[in-house]
């Protein structure tokens, strides 16, 4: 991280330099606020450590043209004559921490560390609305998605609970950030967890944090993503994958609103909005002792069905308009226009990949026809090549026996849940309605993938 310094101390600045430069960190110093906004001029820093009582300029004074400069900057408060007064003060204006002189190694350590952790966070939420793009939208002027923009408007302002459910690809992300940026908490972060790409013995630790030697590995404190979501909104995706203890650990939070660390022997308060989405039926997950009702009861308070791309055609001219006009915006890839009869046979394909599936189609179309008008003809191999392609009728001139046959189409199967699963086996188990131990073995058996379970 690049970290400034401002203290009018030389000895605090080159010992808090000397120890920070240890840690790996770029650190510039500044012996006053005038001088410290002058060395943000040339460069943003991550975290400031700001003392109180400066010469010239107060710290109090220079905390919010600091803000103003870098608003994604964590500032560090340091005094060795605070007063209660003079910390509260402090954390109004948007502090992130108040320390107190003589400083020692390890309160300044912990304390840059956890700036450190709120930085990431916020990097994390910028980057994602970076990725989502301006042109990230509920595509669609069917009848149900109108509906399904008429409840993220109703329920956005709020501060209810919401599960997104959904196949997969039909949007559930999507429509989670755009709650969050219709909400209140806009301003704050939005962090995802991917519930099914964390194992499941780190599980605890990414969504709640741990203290240090908690565990084997466990050599700092860290934060979890509860923690990291304070006063924005936390993402749980693919809830259903939470094991036992970590949906016993999440109903407690959403009960109490304290985040106990892996470790831990004391609560620490958060304030977070937590959306949950699954492509799984909760209520039969709940049946089947898979997951808790009482925690299905908490996250559902407002539902939210994200619907397949079959159930409404109508929007796909619209949704391939926008996927041109994105790969063009990202990757200068030029537009193409599929005339009616393309759009037909897009129209009678079933999608099970929805509308990640179809991005991805338009994408193929966009490179291999490039600056041409496409029509059903291009569009068909496409289809018929999808990983999601209907299986192929009998050919009495093939000369294959059955097993070979039966490799074949079992290989497209697999590969075709690979891919649209992100390369996740477990959740490509899911779809292939197998366990994650029998799919790896058919996967070396057909010589998809070297590495064991």
């Amino acid at each position: 991280m690049d970290i400034l310094i401002v203290d009018d101390e030389g000895n605090i600045r080159r010992a808090l330099r000397a120890l920070l430069e240890t840690e790996g960190h770029h650190v510039v110093e500044a012996e006053s606020a005038e001088d410290g906004l002058s060395e943000m001029d040339r460069r943003t820093p991550d975290v400031v450590l700001l003392d109180l009582a400066l010469p010239g300029m107060s710290g109090l004074e220079a905390l919010p043209r600091i803000q103003a400069a870098a608003p994604e900057a964590a500032v560090i408060m340091m005094s060795g004559q605070a007063s209660l007064t003079d910390a509260v003060a402090a954390t109004r204006l948007g502090a992130f921490h108040f320390i107190e002189k003589p400083l020692t190694p390890e309160a300044v350590l912990l304390t840059v560390r956890g700036a450190g952790e709120v930085v990431r966070a916020r990097d994390l939420t910028r980057a994602l609305r970076e990725e989502l793009g301006p042109d990230a939208e509920l595509v669609g002027r069917s009848p149900v998605m109108d509906r399904v923009r008429e409840r993220i408007r109703r329920v956005a302002p709020t501060d209810a609970r919401v599960l997104i459910t959904g196949e997969s690809g039909t949007g559930k992300e999507l429509a989670a950030t755009a709650i969050h940026g219709l909400s209140e908490r806009r301003a704050g972060p939005f962090i995802r967890v991917n519930s099914a790409a964390i194992p499941r013995d780190l599980v605890e630790s990414e969504m709640f944090g741990h203290e240090r030697g908690a565990f084997t590995g466990a050599t700092e404190r860290r934060r979890g993503r509860f923690e990291l979501a304070d006063g924005g909104t936390l993402f749980l995706d693919e809830v259903a994958d939470l094991g036992p203890e970590a949906q016993a650990k999440l109903l407690r939070v959403l009960e109490t609103g304290v985040v106990e660390r892996v470790g831990g022997q004391r609560g620490v308060p958060v304030d977070v909005r937590v959306v949950a989405a699954t492509n799984r039926d909760l209520r039969d997950e709940a049946r089947e002792g898979r997951f808790r009702e009482d925690l299905l009861f908490r996250l559902e308070v407002v539902p939210l069905e994200m619907p397949p791309l079959r159930e409404r055609p109508e929007d796909l001219p619209l949704l391939v308009e926008h996927a041109t006009r994105r790969l063009r915006a990202r990757h200068g890839l030029p537009s193409v226009r599929l005339r009616a009869d393309a759009l037909d046979r897009l129209r009678t394909y079933h999608w099970p990949g929805n509308v990640r599936e179809l991005l991805n189609v338009v994408e193929r179309l966009t490179i291999l026809h490039s600056g041409e008008e496409i029509g059903a003809a291009e569009v068909g191999p496409i289809l018929s090549g999808s990983a999601h392609a209907r299986p192929p009728a009998f050919d009495p001139h093939d000369a294959r026996d059955l097993r070979a046959r039966l490799d074949e189409y079992e290989r497209s199967l697999i590969e075709g849940a690979l891919a649209f699963s992100d390369g996740n086996v477990a959740e490509a188990g899911r779809r292939l309605k197998t366990d994650r131990a029998n799919l790896y073995r058919r996967m070396r058996r057909l010589g998809l993938r070297d590495e064991t379970p």
